[in-house]
């Protein structure tokens, strides 16, 4: 199978505010690849690019904590199939005597902890990669907007602060005023920090 090596190019959300887009880019070249992901795959792979250490590990820092544990090597992840529009990934360990299938939020999630390279199967670009265009991505250099649909929502610069905003604003439009409270005050608690 050939691969590709990416790298995390930014993470944006979704329209509507449910969800987030990895935005995955080859390593030598230009074609980019989203990939949907879950608001708690996105803030834990944010927090990790952030260098945030929360207070207690997260889901992917308990699995890598386990990893180390029982003297597994992780070497690399690979995103290496794709079904009805759903993309699988694999974790490679200890130089390929044993994969474990999984979902590539949560493969790249555990891949930024252990800092391992991440790939992408030839096939997968060819299907779904895109070369950038104005309309799809910001410039290479430029940041990610977290939402290019609505006014609601910009960017910060502050990848876990914009994902808690998007919570927020989801929270408000859902009517869950208690956790939008919530969401609130750690809002302020990051700007007070900055």
């Amino acid at each position: 199978m050939d691969r590709i090596q990416v790298i995390i190019l930014g993470i944006t959300a979704a329209p509507g505010g449910n969800a987030f887009a990895l935005i995955l880019k080859e390593l030598d070249g230009n074609r980019r690849l989203p990939i949907m992901i879950g608001t708690f795959e996105a803030q834990s792979i944010a927090f990790e690019l952030e260098g945030i250490t929360p207070p207690r590990p997260m889901t992917h820092d308990l699995i890598k904590i386990i990893f180390d544990t029982f003297g597994h090597t992780l070497a690399e992840v690979v995103i290496d199939e794709l079904h009805d529009g759903t993309f699988h990934a694999k974790l490679i360990f200890d130089n390929d005597i044993f994969r474990i299938d999984c979902r590539p939020s949560d493969a790249i999630a555990i891949a930024v902890r252990i800092n391992v390279p991440i790939y992408i199967s030839e096939d997968i670009f060819l299907a779904s990669g895109k070369l950038p265009s104005d309309q799809d991505y910001p410039g290479e250099d430029d940041e990610f907007p977290l939402d290019q649909t609505t006014s609601k929502t910009s960017s910060t610069g502050n990848k876990r602060l914009d994902i808690i905003q998007v919570q927020l604003n989801k929270a408000i439009d859902d009517e869950n005023y208690e956790l939008a409270a919530k969401l609130r005050d750690e809002i302020k608690k990051i700007l007070e920090k900055s």
